[in-house]
């Protein structure tokens, strides 16, 4: 289940870097799926931590022109709870409609900028185009690419100006009115830009994607190909810029028919055997291939014929169609790599585990030599860090024309087996003999995370281990045999105070990226620049360090304002010359926000550290442009230091007009130590980024929402966390709830909890063990049972076998009996999302059903594990309202109301109250308070103050 720390879906900044697509140093990918491989080293050369990924680019938008019919809905008609998409209140709806601003990327010279526009919510209607589950990947047929991929309405280029402002806008034109954009990139001397469209999604010719070029003087645009027939295979890879008037593309074979037709019968039963009695531990995939029938089918859809396609119009076909899955140029553009994978496949494991096969090309398209072709992984084991046999992570050294480096396993793949060295990483170039051994870089005893290149007297090499959370980063020269390798940091990831930073990043002229080199004047010796996010107790204040790496010398130059903002450096834009860069002459990208400004760029320049802004996006909720936020700070009862963002509506004052409803939405974390686990991570200053089905959408409605509470599950020395899962949760959830009663902004009987993926699991559990906390819960796309996921999951790397007891106590369905306050389940029909599978909600509700639990379960046709379609996020944010409205506004669950007085008698759990409770009778604009020793059995509210 992936966690996302945190979501800005109208924001987004694309790398001009290979940070995310390190094969294909200028695609800027616009649907998750399409991601390769990432370069986790080299990410830390831009900061992207607060923008959301273009996977999520649709989670904001405007009103559908979906035919599917959408009503509002009067919560007081009990009789319409029924069938049909629904829609939440408008104070809601607006924010969630709102439209999205533009994507932004800059050229690799840095002197234009991209505005990428975007649309809003897709209509179900495209969600529910037909799909191929098939080796883990979801495939549209039509299109030929990955499924429900996002995508741009136009691009918009702007010259950056000697002052830094922009020039006017030169906008992209000659595609066809309607064109759906992806995969835009820039040619490597910034000339050119390289784009997809497609057209009409209901014809099977133009609904297939073709490649277009633009000149990025004038914006004029025309197809890259001069037959139409020839279209593009985007379900791997797409196409890559070889040099700077040709690229390599991913092309549908010309010879392809019909796709396979499914066999009426089958030609036999399917069988699966492990007669050699092979240990085969996987964890539970979806969407595998299911017989010979989807093997053939996979091919269809995957199967390229790449092509050399020169900006003249020469066009060239080289190698045999193949299932290739990325294409990485030299930086010399003298070679490719190559990488595709084939049978025979697996009905157990997706294709990232298909036998993979590694080659070297000229860049004409001719074979030089194979470089490995591994079998099929379908044993690597469950256990953290574990990896598959043989070369991985093969890839070109950046600060060289065409070096190749790779890491080899020497533990087996198993993290489990105690070895040293367990990781070699090794390097040789390109035309390097048959006989000729490559040379050994570094060995490693922990896990191999990647290499940060610079040049022969320097590179950073990562590793990690899980287990111990230990991290460290190397200084090696490569050039110099005899300079031995030495410690530069050896620190927990977890720690995150004391994180220095990682090395800016640098453009070469070969469009790769390299640690930065820094001059001072006056000063022969040479620095690196160190990016940090800075935490700190009272919360990240984000840097740039001037690093020496030979003396350990630090000199703070750039530092975040810790008042009022919140800025990050987001990249150098001073590095389209060779050699040293000038701290003179440094030029930087920031991002600044605060608690009600939302996120804008800046060019920050030296020396005088002149500040320009780039953009000047609206607010995208004014409704809410002065709410109220707070990062706390409370207490465990075992100690443990906790944390939570505190958002209050617009205007209120807990002092003068009480208690609101609260809900709290969260999502565990695993630690190994109380420190670590009580450190503060992110800022009081960042902007409330507010997604399409984000919690904070409720302070509209007038609830306080405590955000991300850390529920940290610690496992200190020997011991596993999720050994005291349950105790710890309810201890976390019990010390949150105590601060915002404590601080008087919710009160104890109007508090509801919530969670999305293992934010719902943990609902479901405080439901059934801490029942006195919560009013009601809401699950959305859990897992309930954990014995349906045997061989692992989360952070969990133990099998059911080997922990047996921690599997049942942690599953909330095998406490369904105890589970007596509301919960609302929410799932995708298509969940394909390892663990969740929709069937989980399916069983826990009927396991709660069959307790007499209150309980709602709501199944959204054609989607995934988070949610798309604006039908769908519509009719779960009035699913949510009513949930709310019902159960923890009026608390008609638990609430009976006194006819003297019309006040709302709720009952409350003993011990859950302040330590002075009281009954508070409000009337008009005054406070009553009277002590009460019935006060921890019952409060007094008028329904008037509880909405």
């Amino acid at each position: 289940m992936m966690r996302l720390h945190k979501l800005y879906h109208r924001l987004t900044l694309l790398p001009f870097s290979p940070l995310s697509v390190p094969c294909n140093r200028s695609l800027l990918p616009l649907a998750l799926p399409l991601l390769r491989r990432p370069h986790f080293a080299s990410m830390s050369s831009s900061r992207f931590r607060n923008l959301a990924p273009l996977a999520a680019e649709d989670c904001a938008g405007s009103v559908s022109s979906s035919a599917t019919a959408v009503t509002s809905f009067n919560y007081d008609d009990e009789s319409s709870t029924g069938g049909g998409y629904r829609v939440p209140p408008p104070e809601i709806r607006d924010i969630v409609d709102a439209p999205p601003v533009p994507a932004l990327s800059f050229s690799p010279l840095r002197d234009k900028i991209l505005f990428l526009k975007r649309r809003a919510l897709p209509p179900l209607t495209e969600i529910a185009r037909p799909e191929e589950k098939l080796a883990g990947i979801r495939i549209d047929g039509k299109c030929n690419t990955r499924s429900r991929m996002a995508f741009y309405t136009g691009i918009a280029i702007h010259n950056i100006l000697p002052d830094d402002t922009l020039g006017p806008e030169i906008e992209v034109h000659g595609f066809p009115v309607g064109t759906k954009i992806n995969f835009v990139s820039w040619s490597p001397d910034a000339s050119h830009l390289s784009f997809s469209i497609r057209v009409n999604e209901e014809d099977n010719d133009s609904s297939k994607l073709t490649v277009w070029i633009a000149n990025v003087k004038t914006g004029k645009a025309r197809p890259l190909f001069q037959s139409p027939n020839v279209r593009l295979n985007a379900v791997f890879d797409n196409y890559v810029w070889v040099n700077n008037s040709t690229l390599l593309v991913c092309t549908i074979p010309s010879s392809r028919g019909a796709p396979p037709k499914k066999p009426l019968v089958p030609a036999g039963p399917k069988i699966q055997a492990n007669e050699e009695k092979n240990i085969i531990q996987v964890r539970t995939f979806q969407d595998l291939l299911k017989d010979e029938y989807d093997e053939d089918l996979f091919d269809y859809y995957a199967t390229s014929q790449l092509v050399l396609a020169s900006l003249d119009g020469a066009t060239k076909e080289i190698g045999p169609p193949a299932v290739y899955t990325s294409m990485d140029p030299s930086p010399d553009h003298k070679y490719i790599l190559i990488s595709s994978i084939h049978r025979p496949y697996s009905f157990i494991v997706p294709c990232g585990r298909f036998p993979k096969k590694v080659e070297l090309w000229s860049a004409d398209g001719k074979l030089i030599r194979e470089l490995c072709d591994l079998p099929l992984a379908e044993n690597i084991p469950i256990a953290f860090n574990s990896v598959r046999k043989g070369m991985r992570s093969i890839n070109w050294r950046a600060d060289k024309p065409s070096t190749l480096y790779w890491v080899e396993t020497q533990d087996g793949g198993d993290a489990k087996v105690e070895i040293s060295p367990r990781d070699i990483i090794y390097t040789q170039p390109a035309e390097a003999l048959e006989v000729e051994q490559p040379t050994i870089l570094h060995k490693l005893d922990l896990r191999y995370g990647g290499v940060s290149w610079c040049d022969d007297s320097l590179a950073l090499v990562y590793e990690s281990w899980y287990k111990t959370r230990k991290i460290r980063t190397w200084v090696v020269s490569p050039g110099s045999e005899d300079v031995a390798p030495r410690i530069l940091f050896d620190r927990s990831s977890e720690d995150v105070y004391s994180d220095p930073g990682s090395p800016m990043m640098r453009r070469t002229q070969a469009g790769t990226y390299i640690i930065a080199k820094i001059k001072k004047e006056s000063d022969e010796r040479r620095y690196i620049i160190l990016n940090g996010n800075g935490a700190t107790e009272k919360g990240n204040i984000p840097f740039l360090d001037l690093f020496d790496i030979n003396t350990g010398y630090k000199e703070r130059i750039w530092e975040s304002d810790k008042e009022k903002y919140y800025e990050t450096v987001v990249a150098l834009m001073s590095d389209h010359e060779e050699g040293d860069l000038h701290l003179d002459k440094l030029k930087i990208l920031t991002s600044k926000e605060s608690k009600t400004e939302n996120t804008q760029y800046y060019f920050v320049s030296w020396p005088d550290k002149k500040i320009v802004q780039v953009t000047n996006f609206p607010h995208p909720y004014p409704q809410l442009a002065s709410l109220q936020k707070e990062m706390i700070r409370y207490q465990r009862k075992d100690g443990v230091q906790l944390t939570a963002t505190l958002y209050l509506p617009p205007g209120y004052n807990p002092s003068t007009d009480g208690p609101l409803p609260c809900l709290v939405w969260s999502y565990p974390g695993e630690f190994k130590s109380k420190d670590a686990a009580g450190q503060v991570r992110g800022s009081p200053n960042e902007f409330a980024g507010i997604g399409s089905t984000s919690a904070l959408l409720w302070l509209a409605r007038r609830f306080a929402i405590l955000s991300g509470p850390t529920i940290p599950i610690i496992g200190e020395g020997d011991e596993e966390a999720n050994d005291r899962y349950v105790e710890q949760l309810v201890a976390s959830a019990e010390a949150a709830v105590e601060e915002v009663i404590r601080r008087g902004v919710a009160d104890p009987t109007n508090i509801a909890v919530g969670g999305h993926s293992y934010g719902a699991f943990m609902t479901a559990n405080l439901l059934a063990h801490a029942p006195h906390l919560f009013c009601c819960g809401i699950a959305r796309s859990g897992a309930y049972n954990r014995t349906l996921t045997p061989f692992g999951f989360q952070n969990e790397d133990r099998t059911l076998w080997e922990a047996t007891n921690t599997y049942v106590e942690m599953s909330p369905f095998m406490s369904a009996n105890k589970i007596k306050k509301p919960i609302l389940l929410i799932h995708g029909e298509e969940d394909n999302n390892p663990g969740t599978l929709t069937m989980q909600s399916d069983r826990f509700f009927n396991a709660l059903k069959g307790h007499g639990a209150l309980c709602r379960l709501v199944i959204l046709p054609h989607e995934s594990h988070g949610y798309t379609a604006r039908e769908s996020i519509m009719h779960v944010l009035w699913e949510t309202d009513r949930w709310l409205h019902k159960y923890c506004v009026s608390n008609s669950f638990c609430a009976g109301e006194d006819p003297a007085t019309g006040t709302v008698k709720e009952h409350v759990s003993k011990g859950t109250t302040n330590a002075e409770s009281k009954v508070v009778a409000k009337s008009g604009g005054g406070h009553k308070e009277v002590s009460d020793p019935e006060a921890d059995e019952f409060h007094l509210l008028p329904r008037s103050s509880l909405w």
